[in-house]
């Protein structure tokens, strides 16, 4: 029998060859929503390397969802189909992709993060930014609070996007409500002070997430895998937190979702995070024990053996690495290699490997 790490994990009808997954990561190069060689690289390189999962970065599904001016977009069908040579590519070299579909809310219109400046203004390609209530984010625009009308509008928005990127052939649909971004500010009572239906309570805050994740699994197959990447916690007294995240999760199984990918933060600059390895992979565990949900874990996961212990031990189902797999695109044929498991490269590559093929 393979290691853990190493083992296909069936959910639904697709069939992932292992548990070392690619995370979502921002790169702040697309223009005007529209992916270009950057992403076909950076993507591929991943699919080379032995990544059981792909996750292309958050993706606004209108453009007013992007954090930034360089994000991407699948708000019509030709960004869309900018995906599907990446698509293709991945499948070619054995892996699956999924792609995290997203609304920044009051943390979007921003400059690249490498600007001498924050927030775009209107000739740089800037908006108006949006959220659960008028409260800016630190530094940042005060946003306009959604009617009902508006968010009604924007559940349409991510259905017609999850369409669309099945139609590109994308094996996973993620939805983000994580990171303080749109979903995450209405579930939070730290930035959901509505009275309405939409607020009010721990039901009308999960409310708008709860429509989403009803209106992607509607118009997905049925076959196919719908993950929902939350924050387990804001970090800060008041605010959101694991009980309230196991409630969530319970809520989202009902409705269809197969799998948690679990994270932490980003809703609050103050927030005081005991960064370290594996900090946030008890709250994967906390939430697939108690919501009896499949769970990803993240956040500094570096090491071949420590990611093997998280599977093993049934922390979680599988690992999703960032930073180490943007060090190190091959980092899952690395670990294999490490843990004492013969693994498949490239045939490009068999000159390199550490076991003769």
């Amino acid at each position: 029998m393979p290691i853990a790490l190493f083992r296909e994990m069936k959910i639904r009808d697709l069939s992932i060859p292992n548990r070392a997954w690619v995370s979502p990561m921002c790169q702040y190069s697309a223009k005007n929503g529209l992916i270009g060689e950057w992403h076909r690289i950076h993507l591929g390189a991943f699919a080379t390397g032995g990544a059981g999962l792909i996750f292309v970065e958050a993706t606004g599904v209108v453009p007013e969802g992007r954090i930034s001016v360089g994000c991407p977009g699948i708000w019509n069908d030709d960004l869309a189909q900018a995906f599907k040579p990446i698509v293709d590519f991945a499948h070619s070299m054995g892996s699956k992709i999924g792609i995290q579909l997203a609304h920044a809310g009051r943390k979007g219109s921003t400059m690249l993060p490498w600007n001498d400046h924050l927030i775009a203004t209107p000739e740089e390609g800037g908006w108006q930014t949006v959220s659960a209530s008028s409260i800016p984010f630190t530094g940042m625009q005060v946003p306009h609070m959604l009617s009902t009308t508006e968010i009604v509008s924007l559940v349409d928005h991510f259905g017609e996007a999850a369409s669309r990127a099945v139609s590109v052939g994308f094996d996973v649909i993620e939805i983000h409500a994580a990171h303080g971004y749109l979903l995450h500010q209405f579930l939070s009572p730290l930035t959901n002070q509505r009275t309405d239906e939409y607020g009010a309570s721990l039901q009308g805050r999960m409310r708008f997430l709860l429509e989403v994740v009803q209106r992607v699994r509607k118009v997905i197959p049925e076959g196919t895998p719908l993950f929902v990447r939350i924050s387990a916690t804001d970090w800060v007294e008041g605010g959101w937190d694991i009980d309230q995240s196991v409630i969530l999760a319970a809520e989202l199984k009902k409705l269809g979702v197969d799998l948690i990918d679990v994270s932490s933060g980003g809703l609050m600059p103050n927030a005081v995070i005991p960064v370290g390895p594996g900090y946030q992979v008890p709250f994967a565990n906390e939430i697939r024990e108690k919501a009896q949900i499949a769970t990803s874990a993240v956040g500094v996961i570096t090491e071949a053996h420590q990611a093997e212990e998280i599977i093993s031990s049934g922390k979680a189902d599988a690992v999703m690495l960032a930073r180490e797999m943007l060090r190190n695109p091959r980092w899952a044929l690395a670990a294999s290699e490490e843990l004492g498991q013969r693994a498949t490269w490239p045939k490009q590559f068999t000159r390199a490997t550490k076991i003769p093929h």
